[in-house]
């Protein structure tokens, strides 16, 4: 084992904190909703600072940027099975469209209409 290596948890074990998992669960069933880190961390019982600094140790990114990722593959999967664009932004917990778009085109690189076009035009007989 390399020097120094021991403080650092394994990819296996780097989730396994309890108040993180419990987290992780929440956040996936609750996607739609409003999610506040001051509810997260009150839900797990710790300050806003211990569970984000955890939460962050453990999954490897801050809370908020794990819930925006977790709608944007939400929504992903609610397009690829034919949902409008506006409802799956609605059930992905997003505000509006344009709430979705920025943070799609921030994760993925496209609008949330060009990624329908690639999928057709992936799907397209040649």
């Amino acid at each position: 084992m390399p020097i120094g290596s021991a403080s650092r948890p394994e990819p296996a074990d780097r989730i396994a904190r309890p108040p993180v998992v419990a987290a992780l669960v929440y956040i996936h069933a609750h996607l739609e909703g409003r999610m506040s880190l001051e509810h997260l961390a009150t839900r797990q019982g710790l300050s806003v600072g211990h569970f984000s600094a955890l939460f962050r140790r453990c999954v490897g990114t801050s809370p908020y940027r794990y819930v925006s990722a977790a709608r944007v593959a939400r929504v992903r999967t609610l397009l690829d099975d034919g949902v409008s664009i506006a409802a799956a932004a609605s059930a992905a917990g997003f505000y509006d469209q344009s709430h979705l778009t920025r943070h799609f085109k921030s994760l993925l690189g496209v609008t949330p209409g060009q990624y329908l076009l690639r999928q057709r035009r992936a799907a397209a007989p040649t």
